[in-house]
């Protein structure tokens, strides 16, 4: 029953895209999540009460990081309602 707003920026330095998770009115849920393979990204946060999973996959190989071009190319986000 809630919408969010989730912001990915790349960290060239770290070679890395981050998660923002914002409330429709702009309030910061969590931020800086890692977009990593192999996890369930919001499992830390279950104090958040977002009720899902969080996982990144890649089409070919699907413990390969998201690159700075990969991203919602070849790379993926996935929410899974629990």
């Amino acid at each position: 029953g809630n919408d969010y707003e989730f912001v990915v920026s790349w960290n060239d330095p770290g070679a890395c895209w981050f998660l923002d998770i914002y409330t429709t009115s702009a309030v910061l849920l969590i931020g800086g999540i890692c977009l990593c393979t192999g996890r369930d990204l919001l499992a830390q946060f279950n104090y958040v009460g977002i009720p899902g999973q969080l996982w990144v996959s890649s089409d070919h190989d699907a413990d390969a990081l998201p690159g700075p071009d990969t991203l919602g190319a070849t790379s993926h986000l996935y929410f899974v309602v629990s």
